[in-house]
C-alpha cells in the first residue's frame, strides 16, 4: 500500500474510534508493553486522581476546540507511535467542526493501579461520547490518553 492509502485508512479508523476522545469500546486493556516507565513510588497519596481528572478535562477541551497540538501532546507514547500528528490533527479538527468547543468532561472518576488508570466521565452535551473505563497511563509523572 502506498503512504496516502495507509494514512487515509488509518485516519478513517481513528475517526471511528477516537471521535470525541474514543468510543465506549475503549475498555479493552492496554497492551502489557504499554506500561509507562515512571515509578509508582513518586505517585501522590491520592493515586494521582486529581491530576488525572485535570488531564482528562484538558484533553477533552483541546479535542473539541480543535487544538491538535495540545490534544496530540496528551497522547501516551504508545498512542503517538500509532498515529502521526498530521493525521491526528485532521481527526481533532473534524471533531471541532462537527461538535463545537463547549463539551467539557464532567463527573470524572478513575480506578488507578500504579501508572495505569481506567477513567469514566461524561462529555457535556454529547452523551453518546460518555466514557466508561477509558485507558490512561502516567508517563514521566503526567497522565496521558492511552485509548488507541
Amino acid at each position: 500500500m502506498n503512504h496516502r492509502t495507509t494514512a487515509a485508512l488509518l485516519a478513517a479508523g481513528l475517526l471511528a474510534t477516537l471521535t470525541a476522545c474514543g468510543s465506549s469500546d475503549d475498555d479493552k486493556p492496554a497492551a502489557a508493553s504499554s506500561a509507562p516507565s515512571a515509578s509508582t513510588a513518586s505517585a501522590p497519596a491520592d493515586g494521582g486522581t486529581d491530576a488525572l481528572a485535570r488531564a482528562v478535562q484538558a484533553y477533552t477541551d483541546a479535542y473539541f476546540k480543535g487544538d491538535a497540538d495540545a490534544a496530540y501532546g496528551a497522547l501516551s507514547a504508545r498512542c503517538a507511535k500509532e498515529i502521526t500528528k498530521a493525521v491526528y490533527e485532521g481527526v481533532v479538527k473534524q471533531a471541532a467542526t462537527e461538535y463545537g468547543p463547549e463539551h467539557p468532561a464532567t463527573e470524572v472518576t478513575a480506578k488507578v493501579s500504579g501508572d495505569l488508570a481506567r477513567v469514566t466521565y461524561k462529555v457535556t452535551g454529547l452523551p453518546k461520547f460518555d466514557q466508561q473505563a477509558q485507558p490512561w497511563a502516567r508517563e514521566d509523572g503526567a497522565w496521558r490518553y492511552d485509548a488507541c
